[in-house]
C-alpha cells in the first residue's frame, strides 16, 4: 500500500497509523498527528480503491451503504499490511495507534470490530458503525475516542452513539466528543483528542 512513514524522536512513543477521508491523500493527517504528539512515529497510508479517481479505503454501493464483502477484505489486507511496515519499518506492531477520518474512521473502527489486537488504540473523526452484523472481538482497555458533529450530514448521530455502544459492551474505554458542526474536521475536535491523548 502507498504509504508514508516518519520515525518519531521517541521510540517508546506509540506509532499513528493515519488513515484519510474519502478523495484523500497520505499526506493529509500529517499536520495532525504532529499536533497530538510530535515525538511520535507515522505511517501515514493512502486507500487502495478509487471511487472515480478518489482514493478510498474500501467500496461502497452509495453513501453510507457499504460493500461489506470489501470491507472485510481490504480490512485484512490493512492488518496484514501493518505487520509488514512493522518489520520494514522497525516499530513496535503491538504499539499502534489508529487515527482515521470519515472513511478513514470507518475501516479504523472496523480494525477493531475485527480484531483484538490490531490496534492499541483508536482516534476516529465522523466514524460511523462499520458492520451491524458482527460479534465484536474482546477489546478490554482499548481506548476509543469518537468525535462526531451534531449537524453532520453523512453521518447521523445514532451512528456516533450505537459505535459507543458496542465499543463499550466489547470492553473499549470509549471517550464520544460532539461539536455543533457537520461532516468536516474541525479543530476543536482535534484539539479534544489531544488531551484525551494526553491522559492515556
Amino acid at each position: 500500500m502507498k504509504h508514508i512513514f516518519h520515525q518519531g524522536s521517541n521510540k517508546e512513543k506509540p506509532t499513528f497509523l493515519l488513515l484519510h477521508g474519502t478523495g484523500g491523500n497520505e499526506n493529509d493527517l500529517l499536520p495532525l498527528a504532529k499536533h497530538i504528539d510530535p515525538e511520535a512515529s507515522v505511517l501515514s497510508v493512502r486507500g487502495n480503491v478509487s471511487e472515480n479517481g478518489m482514493p478510498r479505503f474500501f467500496k461502497r454501493l452509495a453513501e453510507g451503504v457499504f460493500d461489506m464483502e470489501d470491507l472485510k477484505a481490504r480490512t485484512e489486507e490493512l492488518n496484514e499490511f501493518i505487520g509488514k511496515a512493522a518489520k520494514d519499518h522497525d516499530f513496535d506492531r503491538s504499539n499502534v495507534i489508529a487515527i482515521g477520518y470519515s472513511n478513514g474512521a470507518n475501516i479504523a473502527a472496523n480494525l477493531l470490530f475485527t480484531y483484538s489486537d490490531a490496534l492499541k488504540g483508536a482516534i476516529l473523526h465522523h466514524p460511523m458503525v462499520p458492520n451491524r452484523e458482527t460479534e465484536l472481538p474482546d477489546l478490554a482497555g482499548v481506548p476509543v475516542f469518537i468525535s462526531a458533529g451534531t449537524n453532520d450530514p453523512i453521518c447521523p448521530s445514532e451512528e456516533s452513539t450505537d459505535l459507543e455502544s458496542l465499543l463499550k459492551n466489547a470492553g473499549a474505554q470509549v471517550h464520544l466528543h460532539w461539536e455543533n458542526y457537520g461532516h468536516q474536521l474541525t479543530m476543536p475536535e482535534v484539539e479534544a483528542a489531544k488531551v484525551w491523548y494526553g491522559q492515556l
